[in-house]
């Protein structure tokens, strides 16, 4: 493979020293192309590609990828675990106190970890995680009722 080619999921899999399988590679397909999923909403995206699949099953393979590094699970305050594709950058997330939408939010300054801690207590810091929280345009909008 060139280094323009982009591996497959399977190889992306072997690479991380894990056993590739349909439900493997379905989920990391599903995790990538969603939006800080929930497990009910992968296991259904994993579903409706490879058919049935148990939950246990979708929490050991989401377990065994995230310990491999391939997605990342985030769990905002008082939210069930989400989990996304985009890993390796240390970036941050936005998360509406109405909805609970997660969006993306990339490092204001610097390279990762992006903070510096006022004291490091000896610890070799390699990551930062900031959560911003707040009301999502559409939740701040006010929305008009017509009177019946």
């Amino acid at each position: 493979m060139t280094a323009a080619q982009t591996p497959t999921t399977a190889e992306e899999l072997r690479g991380a020293g894990l056993r590739v399988t349909a439900a493997r590679v379905a989920l990391l397909e599903t995790v990538r192309e969603g939006d800080h999923l929930g497990v009910e909403a992968i296991a259904s995206g994993v579903r409706a590609r490879v058919g049935h699949i148990s939950l246990q099953a979708v929490y050991e393979a989401l377990h065994a990828l995230t310990a491999a590094g391939l997605i990342r699970r985030i769990e905002p305050a008082g939210s069930p675990a989400r989990f996304e594709g985009r890993v390796g950058d240390n970036h941050h997330h936005v998360v509406c106190r109405s909805c609970g939408v997660v969006l993306d939010v990339d490092c204001a300054v610097g390279e990762a970890p992006c903070l510096t801690a006022s004291e490091d207590h000896g610890f070799a810091i390699d990551e930062a995680e900031v959560t911003y929280w707040g009301v999502c345009p559409d939740c701040s909008t006010p929305r008009t009722t017509s009177a019946p």
